[in-house]
């Protein structure tokens, strides 16, 4: 049985990015394992996470809560990306910023739909 988050497109695009950040980071140095890796991994994970826990919750102002969280971590996310490239460990960003361009545009758009259901 499909949830109500597995059929939402930010849910959807925000997985994938979270296998991105896991192949992009199995490349950082071990001494990253428990420092940037695991911040990276952490923050990706976070987004899908709470767009699906807000999408579970008991009405429009909890999910638009979830959904804030969510982009939260995806700005978390950005700036790691921004630290890996200057250490040297990411030579480009766009791949990336494209992805997460597009998702922080679906949250958006999502929060704003809900608080028009809202109003």
């Amino acid at each position: 049985m499909r949830r109500k988050h597995q059929n939402l497109l930010a849910w959807q695009r925000s997985v994938a990015l979270v296998e991105e950040v896991y192949r992009l980071t199995t490349s950082f140095p071990t001494t990253e394992i428990y420092g940037l890796v695991a911040q990276m991994r952490r923050a990706a994970i976070s987004i899908p996470s709470n767009i699906a826990e807000g999408a579970a919750r008991n009405g429009e102002r909890e999910f638009v809560h979830f959904l804030g969280i969510a982009r939260g971590s995806l700005s978390e996310l950005d700036t790691q990306l921004i630290i890996a490239r200057n250490l040297g460990y990411l030579a480009d960003l766009t791949p990336y910023e494209k992805n997460m361009d597009e998702i922080f545009a679906l949250l958006g758009g999502l929060i704003n739909s809900l608080r028009e259901a809202d109003k």
